[in-house]
């Protein structure tokens, strides 16, 4: 009842303030402004609307959205809303009131658009959805996440780009650069280190100063520098000991002072404990809010809480506020061009489509025009994860209808199999408990169904071939497991193994596709296949995209921005995830330090089933004539090369810029990238000369005994690949002298020791 009453008189504050006139928010009055709102305003404003009713200041907009701000009319100060986003729009399709639906285009997921290596087109897919966030009323949508795949286990890394830093923080700077083009906000996320789900949000990541700076901060440090997101959303774990919506070092010294960020840090969901702490932190905003009300205005009233600290967010708010199309007033359509934006899903779905594997059989014969199509993710298509990275999109096109669609049949025998099972499984579904498992993901957590081999004998004897599916899926709120998520159940390998051994003794082909999220395993089943297609969680058109690359249309170009391993336990963290005690994780320590992804298979020659960059072509691409700009690296220098087209169709090709640095002082990885280049397409026969820069950062590494970036003199090596392993051509320079790069503060060291789990070199 207490609780009631100071809500209560909090609210009673603020709308008798409401019948004051006061200064009219401008660009040139924010102090003003600030100096006439009141305590409690100051509150209000700085913690999210939460539950409040419509019509309690708030502005009535898309509904489904994540969150909302309160609204000071007497001041000019409107009501912003948030929306969730990491693949397109996240809000009701079907509002109250609307004379349409509110359907917004699921575009390819965030593993998926940096299979493309295409900033410039990842640009694009971020336009279209910035368009949609405006029209639909939405002024932040809470996008890009780019915390590093440190393990293929974690639930949500389908909305994380890649298990580089580098090839994160690209992506994630175009994708802000597309959707802010839109006059629309992001929300780059979730810094720092939310690498895991389980126990997320009390979960302490341990991680040492070295590989903090080098691994999981340095790609929200190149999408903060290069592309100036409205906003960053701190994350929900501990980190070295502290909540990261709590550290002062991690918003404020690191974000603010080292980088220059000069935007508006808002927390993630109810994350951290203490909302005075996140007030001084630099976490200016707290949502979803209502909950912190109290703590705060009492905090304010005992002078544990410095209304200058409020004076100081409320500033970046406001700031904020002034960019939105809520501040002008912008009059939404709600009639975004859904179609052309469908058009560029597919354009980037299909540009992630990675061919894994190939004996000839692909491109596609055009006398193979019957196919059998076993799987149920080739009739039910999963275009993403669950939970804040699910969509609400109108209609996505399965395998059965890409095939259709471009002319190909398929068994209506095997067809209705199939959909019989689907349908059985959403009729004896249950309701799901939590939000982020919406019951239309049923089909894609059940097991597949027990093929008979009369079915697979007879659609031997009619087809010309066989595409199986293999789906996964996986969602916030929980991580997933090796014998489940990463490993083939026995039914599926079943299904793989008797349909290759029919088919191949009729002299035809078996595909596999792959429509999952993120890594699997592949050794124990892919000599079966013929050619294996990696068609990820790619959207609403991943059907369509897939057909593209199969029938020849498009000669795919994809490659793998992560690692797939032979075995889970070959991971470096597979040990230490997700924590101790493995019961109930309180400490995750990253014992393998900079050691993640290819920097660990590749220097300790640790097998894979495909490496890092890896993807094949319809086409061959020679790699010729490395020229740089000067033998000695003074302060960037430019590496140029040819690649030529030498195959019989039109392709693109993806270069990687790996360098190798002397270990004299400090221990590095083999290799490591530091740059990336796509090819237009290339006719047969055709070059294209490309250019690379690096710097002197680029050779730095991060010395925590003397805080400070490093690059140590000497002689490096430049490898320009294909893919990690897959090295074409090799340049050396020379460093002169050591340099320190930049002098940082000495912040973020852990709480607790890391013993390294890495083998002897």
């Amino acid at each position: 009842m207490q609780r009631f009453i100071n809500l209560f008189s909090i609210f009673f504050v603020l709308n008798v303030c409401a019948q004051s006139p006061g200064p009219v928010l401008t660009k040139e009055n924010i102090p003003e402004v600030i100096a006439a709102m009141t305590p409690a305003e100051k509150v209000g404003l700085l913690v999210g609307v939460g539950w409040i009713p419509p019509g309690e200041g708030v502005m009535k907009k898309a509904s489904g959205v994540a969150g909302r701000t309160m609204s000071i009319p007497r001041l000019g100060i409107p009501s912003i809303a948030l929306a969730d986003g990491p693949a397109g729009l996240r809000i009701t399709p079907h509002p109250e009131g609307a004379s349409h639906p509110y359907f917004c285009t699921a575009f390819p997921t965030a593993t998926a658009l940096a299979a493309t290596w295409n900033p410039a087109l990842v640009e694009q897919v971020g336009a279209a959805m910035g368009n949609e966030t405006r029209e639909y009323g939405v002024d932040i949508i809470l996008t890009p996440a780019l915390n590093i795949q440190r393990d293929l286990l974690c639930g949500r890394n389908f909305e994380y780009y890649s298990e580089d830093p580098h090839v994160s923080g690209k992506m994630a700077a175009a994708m802000v650069r597309g959707i802010q083009s839109q006059g629309v906000g992001t929300s780059i996320k979730h810094y720092a280190a939310n690498n895991q789900e389980t126990n997320r949000e009390t979960i302490n990541a341990v991680i040492s100063q070295r590989a903090l700076r080098e691994i999981y901060l340095r790609g929200f440090e190149i999408a903060v520098k290069e592309s100036e997101p409205w906003t960053v959303m701190s994350a929900y774990n501990r980190l070295n000991g502290y909540y990261a919506s709590e550290r002062y070092d991690l918003l404020t010294t690191v974000l603010r002072e080292e980088w220059g960020f000069d935007g508006l840090v808002m927390s993630d969901w109810k994350g951290g404990r203490d909302a005075v702490a996140q007030m001084n932190a630099g976490n200016d905003l707290l949502m979803p809010g209502r909950y912190q009300y109290e703590e705060l205005i009492q905090a304010l009233a005992d002078h544990t809480l410095d209304e200058k600290v409020l004076d100081r967010n409320v500033e970046r708010l406001l700031e904020l506020i002034l960019k939105t199309p809520a501040y002008s007033n912008y009059d939404f359509s709600t009639l975004p061009d859904l179609e052309a934006h469908s058009a560029v899903s597919r354009q980037a779905a299909t540009e992630a489509v990675v061919l894994l594997k190939n004996r000839g059989v692909l491109p596609l014969e055009k006398e193979a025009r019957h196919i059998a199509l076993f799987g149920k993710s080739s009739y039910e298509f999963i275009t993403g994860g669950t939970g804040a990275g699910e969509v609400n999109y109108k209609k996505a096109v399965s395998i059965k209808e890409g095939l259709q669609n471009a002319g190909i049949s398929i068994d209506d025998d095997l067809e209705q199999f199939y959909m019989r099972f689907i349908d059985s499984v959403k009729l004896h579904a249950k309701e799901p408990v939590e939000w982020w498992f919406p019951k239309k993901y049923v089909v894609a957590y059940a097991q597949e169904p027990i093929v008979p081999s009369h079915v697979i004998e007879e659609q031997a004897a009619i087809s010309d071939l066989a595409i199986i599916t293999i789906g996964r899926s996986s969602g916030e709120g929980w991580d997933r497991t090796d014998d489940t998520y990463f490993r083939l159940s026995d039914r599926e390998k079943d299904l793989i193994h008797r349909c290759s051994t029919t088919f191949h003794a009729k002299g035809k082909e078996v595909i596999v596709v792959l429509n999952i999220g993120g890594a699997i395993e592949t050794s124990s089943w892919q000599d079966d296949s013929d050619a294996i297609v990696l068609v990820w969680q790619s959207g609403q058109q991943g059907g369509n995209a897939l057909v593209d690359i199969v029938t020849g249309k498009v000669t795919p170009s994809g490659k793998l921005p992560i690692t797939f391993p032979v075995l889970y336990s070959d991971v470096p963290s597979s040990e230490s995830f997700p924590g101790d005690p493995i019961d109930n994780p309180v400490h995750s320590i990253y014992k393998e330090g900079i050691y993640v992804g290819y920097r660990y298979f590749d220097t300790f020659d640790i097998p894979v089933s495909y490496e890092f960059g890896y993807g094949l072509s319809y086409t061959q691409f020679e790699y010729s004539d490395i020229r740089l700009n000067g033998e000695i690296l003074e302060d960037n220098l430019e590496i140029s090369f040819e690649i030529t087209n030498c195959g019989k169709v039109s392709g693109k090709e993806i270069a990687q810029l790996y360098i190798k640095a002397p270990t004299e002082r400090i221990d590095k990885p083999l290799k490591e990238l530091k740059g990336f280049v796509k090819t237009g397409l290339l006719k047969p026969g055709e070059s294209q000369r490309m250019t690379l820069k690096i710097g002197i950062k680029d050779l730095a590494s991060f010395w925590s005994g003397v805080d400070a970036w490093i690059a140590d003199k000497g002689t490096y090596l430049i490898e320009i690949g294909a893919s990690s392993k897959d090295i074409r051509l090799k340049h050396p320079f020379v460093l002169s002298r050591d340099v320190m790069v930049e002098k940082v503060s000495d912040c973020l060291y852990p709480n607790v020791k890391i013993e390294s789990s890495l083998p002897k070199r």
